[in-house]
């Protein structure tokens, strides 16, 4: 009995493997250099202006006034937010209800605050007092013009607001669930209430979270439009300083430093908190930063990408 020939392995070369090259986008490109020619000259024209004086912001962006002004603008935006979104859930509820009295209040509230500018609405509680002199009930009133400072009035319509913008938030994030998870969960016996606590409203954080964190970088810089009754904010500091000394465009300058890195800190908390509450899902893997994807593009072998087929080791592919 003769033993198993083993089979001779075939002298043929090796199939060429296709390489998969990317479209090259020269247009874009060449768009991008224009767009930084630009904004380079810009920059420079804006730093070799005589006219701003570049000292002036550097030494007043750490003033003790401004500093005041920063934290009073900190202040109004946290408070608001956490009553907003407080206020927005429970009027997203009250909105989803069976009760047709919840729903009209509901909606009725939504659309006064969402229809009419907040500046308006700054005004309206500012000047509170000239339609209810006093708040409460007989002795137990008290004057509207001690209750409603500026700061109390720039807080309540912040507040109301935000709440209104939320409710809308809140409430498409709950119809973005699934109906069937609330007949699952009322099925094995949980309560309403327990089913919006522990199914709904876990679920629906994925669609809330990053409109609200737009909504809190819009409430960061809406504190400004307080400075019209003097409310103590970062602008108002701001102007009160320039307007002493008639450097009001430096000031303002100094004002909107602070502002872009309020506004950067809360971008990239709201970054984090997107990726807290999105891991798990197909949206956690990050898009890579264009600046790591550029860095990517211009270092060498940038043709081998990841869809790209590999080339034969023996180098008997095609080239």
């Amino acid at each position: 009995m003769t033993a198993p020939t083993t089979p001779r392995a075939s002298s043929a070369p090796p199939a060429s493997t296709p390489k998969a090259i990317p479209v090259r986008h020269y247009g874009q490109w060449v768009a991008a250099v224009v767009v930084v020619v630009l904004l380079v000259l810009l920059v420079r024209a804006v730093a070799a202006n005589q006219v701003i004086q570049w000292d002036v912001i550097g030494s007043r962006i750490f003033r003790k006034a401004i500093l005041e002004g920063l934290v009073t603008t900190i202040w109004l935006t946290i408070v608001a937010m956490v009553l907003g979104v407080l206020g927005g859930v429970l009027l997203a509820v009250m909105r989803l209800s069976e009760n047709p009295v919840l729903t009209t209040i509901s909606a009725g509230f939504v659309w006064l605050f969402r229809g009419t500018p907040v500046l308006v609405q700054i005004l309206i509680f500012f000047n509170l007092g000239l339609f209810f002199p006093r708040i409460g009930f007989g002795d137990l009133s008290v004057s509207t013009n001690d209750l409603i400072t500026p700061f109390t009035a720039a807080l309540l319509a912040l507040t109301l607001n935000e709440a209104a913008y939320m409710s809308e938030i809140v409430r498409g994030g709950i119809l973005a669930v699934d109906t069937g998870q609330r007949e699952a969960a009322e099925a094995l016996g949980m309560t309403g209430t327990l089913v919006l606590r522990r199914i709904i409203l876990p679920q629906a954080m994925k669609v809330i979270i990053p409109p609200t964190g737009n909504e809190l970088v819009t409430l960061l810089k809406t504190t400004s439009l307080v400075a019209v009754i003097g409310a103590g904010d970062l602008l108002t500091k701001a102007q009160a300083v320039g307007a002493t000394d008639f450097t009001r465009l430096e000031m303002l300058i100094v004002a909107s430093i602070w502002y872009l890195v309020l506004t950067t800190i809360a971008s990239y908390g709201q970054m984090l908190l997107e990726r807290r509450f999105l891991r798990g899902s197909a949206h956690a893997r990050s898009r890579p930063s264009t600046l790591r994807r550029i860095a990517k593009d211009l270092r060498p072998g940038r043709n081998q990408r990841a869809g790209e087929l590999p080339v034969p080791s023996d180098g008997k592919g095609a080239r």
